[in-house]
């Protein structure tokens, strides 16, 4: 049996507790230790703000709205009035009509079963883009289904990044052939909702300087690089039309797909008497620049119109008005629409002229039908 001189012993006896202690899970030692990140994924990360602020959530908007910018399709009539009803939404402007048939049988779905609570808009059948007189035809059509109820036309954000004639190209928005078709819906008086372009980082490479980069993770065919437009030349080809095409009404969805630039679609504002703009869809992009949200809206209220693109939701509506009509700092608005930026937003606190423009007198303006009552 090997002898260890009494101090060796002291020392091993120490050893063996030190290495008890920091092993042993439940030790003192070891409950000090911070843990270590796990390596937790980007999309996992969902941080709980501490931030104590006041919190309002409107039930009803101050004013009567119309929703002038949303896509029902299969939605259910009955559903939508019931949230319609619930936040005080007197109006929905359906983009989804079609031509023909389609755009008559939604008519008859929607606007017949509840009179004065829906209006339909058409929309071009651009398949027969390569037809010998295109647009003449397609004019005809418009003013059929105008007749058949249509209140406007709707121009998707496929013209002028997707729809392509027979050579392959990819049709511009500025193209000859189209302008029957927006000269036929000045001599209506039917606006045009125009939606062309999208996001700028949607423009961009998907890398890690993407601010949207989550987002076109889950929506990979809204990135549209390489091998497309810019959006600015394609910004640029609708500047051309409404240059062209002075007597009609063009309204840019979306802050005319430029709400990161504000001061580019100030200048547009200013340029066309006849563009106006709705800001659906981008309560993120305006909530993360507040003051110069509210500066730019103050100062373009008679051509900014309200919109959500969100077939009709109490929750997604009632988060409009608290955007538009609270103070409220820092929150999530995602669900008025749906997850677009890793950002939180600011309130507007609009005053009360303003938001009554807005919600109805913008659209009532424009729109063959909108009412209040």
């Amino acid at each position: 049996m090997v002898r260890f001189p009494i101090w060796q012993s002291l020392i091993l006896l120490l050893l063996i507790v030190c290495f008890h202690g920091c092993t042993n899970p439940q030790s003192p030692a070891a409950a000090k230790e911070d843990p270590k990140p796990q390596g937790l994924l980007l999309r996992d990360y969902q941080p709980k703000s501490m931030l104590v602020t006041e919190q309002h959530h409107p039930e009803k908007a101050k004013f009567p709205v119309i929703d002038n910018h949303n896509h029902l399709r299969e939605s259910d009539p009955e559903q939508c009035i019931r949230a319609m009803d619930a936040t005080g939404v007197v109006q929905v402007v359906n983009l989804d009509g079609g031509w023909g048939d389609t755009l008559k049988q939604n008519i008859a779905k929607f606007e017949k079963k509840y009179p004065g609570r829906f209006l339909t808009y058409a929309l071009v059948d651009w398949s027969k883009i390569d037809e010998p007189n295109f647009g003449s035809k397609a004019a005809s059509q418009l003013e059929t289904d105008v007749k058949a109820g249509a209140h406007g036309l709707k121009i998707h954000k496929t013209l002028g990044l997707a729809i392509k004639d027979k050579t392959g190209k990819i049709v511009p928005v500025d193209d000859p052939r189209i302008d029957p078709i927006w000269a036929k819906c000045a001599e209506l008086k039917i606006p045009v909702e125009i939606h062309i372009g999208d996001p700028a980082a949607f423009f961009t490479p998907l890398d890690k300087f993407n601010e949207r980069y989550e987002e076109l993770e889950f929506h990979p065919d809204w990135l549209f690089y390489p091998n497309f437009p810019s959006l600015e030349q394609i910004l640029e080809q609708g500047e051309h039309v409404y240059s062209r095409h002075p007597k009609t009404t063009f309204i840019g969805a979306h802050v005319g797909s430029q709400a990161e630039n504000l001061k580019a679609v100030s200048t547009r504002l200013d340029k066309y008497p006849n563009y106006y703009v709705d800001i659906d869809a981008r309560l993120s992009e305006l909530g993360r620049q507040p003051y110069s949200a509210r500066k730019f809206l103050i100062k373009y209220q008679d051509r900014v119109m309200f919109g959500t693109d969100t077939a009709p939701d109490a929750e997604a509506y009632r988060l409009h008005w608290r955007f538009l009509e609270t103070e409220d700092e820092y929150f999530d608005i995602a669900k008025s629409h749906h997850f677009q930026g890793r950002w939180m937003v600011t309130a507007l606190n609009l005053p009360d002229p303003l938001l009554q423009k807005l919600y109805h007198k913008n659209a009532m303006k424009l729109i063959p039908g909108a009412a209040v009552k």
